[in-house]
């Protein structure tokens, strides 16, 4: 897909992150961009600046969304490009026992359903959504009718002690990139996912700088963590790129997680 000022974008998770790299990225192509997020004043600062449209959207909420599209598609016309970025985790063993008081106690469901909830439903009810809208759009002249792309992570192959319900989420949305391809491919919309390795991201910011390097040491090449605007051009390439479809792609510096 040639990208340029006649095409429109929606990223989840917008406002920061790898969502805000992207749309940064889409942007200085001239793409017009939409910022789903949940984080206000943020998302209204980086949607001006890239003159763009903020929504204030949860990924939980099918009104939310709806409400969303709506009203990115009123400001900058029906999205050719989905990229989900939205997403979050938690860190709770399946069963464990207190060091303290020798009491047992598991993993929440409503803790490890709020996860499933935000990270793989989320991520299907946008897709859906966007695709069903990308349906009444013609293909461009060179094939494409959309694009969509997901983001799962490495913890969907080597997920750590406690991620069960994360790696749980990011291993669905890696199992059903390819069922949608296929359900969207006679439609000319392609779809993959990125699976990002350790990365530079703002829930990454507020951890000890001895935490930072010994995540970044454990990376086999380069021995740091990924930035962002990595992130960005491997999700421009997959949508440049028109022979680019159903995939699942490590973007990691080579990591394999160890348990913990």
């Amino acid at each position: 897909m040639k990208l340029d000022n006649t095409i429109s974008a929606v990223i989840t998770g917008g406002a920061s992150g790898l969502g805000e790299a992207t749309a940064r990225a889409l942007a200085a192509k001239g793409v017009k961009v939409a910022l789903f997020d949940l984080n206000e004043q943020k998302g209204e600062a980086v949607a001006r600046e890239l003159g763009g449209v903020f929504c204030k959207v949860n990924v939980t909420d099918e009104a939310s969304v709806d409400a969303g599209f709506e009203k990115a598609r009123s400001a900058i016309g029906q999205e050719r490009i989905l990229v989900n970025c939205a997403g979050t985790g938690n860190a709770i063993k399946t069963a464990s026992r207190s060091k303290e008081d020798g009491s047992i106690k598991h993993f929440p469901l409503d803790a490890f359903n709020a996860i499933i909830q935000i990270n793989l439903v989320g991520t299907f009810r946008c897709i859906a959504k966007s695709a069903a809208g990308m349906l009444s759009l013609d293909p461009t002249e060179d094939g494409d009718r959309g694009v969509i792309i997901n983001t799962a992570s490495v913890a969907a192959e080597d997920g750590q002690i406690g991620q069960a319900a994360y790696s749980a989420s990011k291993g669905g949305v890696v199992g059903m990139t390819l069922p949608i391809a296929r359900d969207l491919m006679g439609e000319a919309i392609r779809v993959n996912t990125i699976l990002p390795g350790i990365f530079n991201t703002p829930l990454l910011a507020a951890a000890p700088q001895n935490v930072k390097d010994a995540l970044s040491a454990s990376v086999p090449f380069p021995k740091r963590l990924g930035n962002p605007p990595e992130y960005a051009s491997l999700a421009l390439t997959m949508i440049e790129n028109g022979y680019f479809n159903g995939e699942d792609v490590r973007l990691d510096g080579g990591i394999r997680m160890a348990p913990r």
